[in-house]
């Protein structure tokens, strides 16, 4: 089954996350399928930037999001 989650990058103490579509089985920062978008918690307001309509598709195809 495919989830749609967020994925960590950045640094120690400076988390940049990449919303991905992936195997629910796969680890956090693991294998993915596509990129749909990011987010920065960092930012004052927080940086919110997914694409709808991709996001749209994999949901249609079974991807829940987590």
């Amino acid at each position: 089954m495919l989830s749609i989650r967020l994925r960590r990058t950045g640094t120690t103490k400076r988390p940049y996350y990449r919303v991905v579509v992936a195997d629910a089985r796969a680890w956090r920062d693991g294998r993915f399928v596509e990129i749909l978008g990011h987010y920065d918690p960092r930012r004052n307001p927080a940086v919110v930037k997914i694409d709808a309509e991709r996001a749209q598709y994999w949901i249609s195809k079974g991807a829940r999001p987590s």
